[in-house]
């Protein structure tokens, strides 16, 4: 019988497995449903620095003209307006990891390809990757330095609009077990988006405009077990209400709704963070409100054709193969004006509860 099998090193076989290793890494992402091309996106992709040279991308942001204007033959000239812009920029770098078999003989002794493995392996270690810069940057977590865990960049702290610490304390380290997680908090980053300026704007889902907010584990729990009138209950009427927009990506996974706001639960919300040394606070979690454009992601020209890189090689005399995957690319919170766009942290006391 005849057969078609792609060797090591293969040009086609190096550029079918970069590919697939590209999509299936951000399928495995809790992210990638909240992430597009649109402006609508939770987080927004940018292609300039896949289409060129560079390593970053800028974008603008114009605020809206607040001017009285000039009624009847009022002179308009020497009475018009400045345009007021601002700019932020997403840094891209590569970042590279790698697999390597001890040899043909380790190899014969397991029923599975060291290849195909790696593959698995390094999808799995790029999709916490990159859930992980996610959540560093959305949640502002500045208590990670290291820039391989933060999307190639350093975390902006939360400006002090734009982070909302149940009860109103006055950083991470003072919240108690009376500090904990409730609807209430909800309420109060959906009066805080629409008032600020410029306001957070929320997500377009059916023509119908919702925000979405995630909440760590031990968030959820305090939020389910609160005993007061209109809390957890409230929700699952919401969610049990159904509907074309059930149907939307955003939904899938989520917890339910309030007050037009899709609530969503991942492990990956950070801790909080010491105002005074920087260090984690590990009875703290931080919630993240977000809306439209809460996030920036740029790739760079490798991986402008939806591939990362893949690397296959030999060592010791073909005796062992080493199987690399890497990616230039970048993610950062949304920052004009020293001030976020599209995120509210909020920070509450949160401990394992069993």
């Amino acid at each position: 019988m005849t057969t078609t099998a792609y060797g090591v090193n293969n040009p086609l076989a190096v550029k079918l497995w970069a590919k697939k290793l590209f999509k299936e890494a951000l399928k495995e992402t809790y992210l990638y449903k909240f992430t597009g091309a649109g402006t609508s996106s939770i987080i927004q992709i940018k292609d300039e620095t896949s289409k060129g040279a560079g390593d970053r991308v800028t974008v603008g942001l114009r605020m809206q003209l607040s001017g009285d204007g000039v009624q009847g033959d009022g002179t308009l000239e020497g009475n018009e307006e400045a345009l007021t812009t601002y700019t932020d920029n997403v840094f891209i770098d590569q970042l590279r990891h790698a697999v390597r078999s001890a040899g043909k003989m380790s190899e014969q002794r397991v029923p599975f390809s060291v290849r195909e493995e790696a593959k698995d392996g390094l999808k799995d270690w790029w999709a916490d990757r990159i859930d992980t810069w996610g959540f560093n940057q959305l949640c502002g977590y500045t208590a990670a330095t290291d820039t391989r865990f933060t999307g190639n960049q350093a975390v902006i702290a939360p400006d002090s609009n734009h982070i909302a610490r149940v009860g109103g304390v006055a950083n991470d380290q003072s919240l108690t077990s009376a500090n904990v997680f409730d609807l209430n908090q909800i309420d109060k980053c959906v009066e805080r988006a629409l008032t600020l300026s410029p306001m957070i704007r929320p997500v377009k889902v059916n023509g119908e405009d919702k925000y979405v907010m995630f909440l760590h584990p031990y968030q959820v729990f305090d939020l389910r077990t609160t005993t007061s009138d209109g809390q957890w209950l409230d929700i699952q009427k919401a969610a049990m209400m159904g509907g074309q927009t059930s149907k939307n990506p955003i939904y899938n996974g989520s917890l339910g709704e309030y007050n037009g706001v899709i609530l969503h639960q991942s492990v990956r919300v950070t801790q909080g963070v010491n105002s005074a040394t920087n260090a984690a606070v590990s009875s703290v979690r931080r919630a993240v409100f977000c809306g439209a454009q809460a996030g920036l992601m740029a790739y760079g020209k490798d991986s402008s054709d939806g591939e990362m890189s893949w690397v296959e090689e030999l060592f010791d005399y073909g005796n062992q193969l080493g199987v690399s995957a890497g990616m230039i690319a970048g993610l950062k919170k949304t920052v004009f004006n020293s001030a976020d766009f599209g995120t509210i942290v909020v920070p509450s006391y949160a401990v394992q509860h069993a």
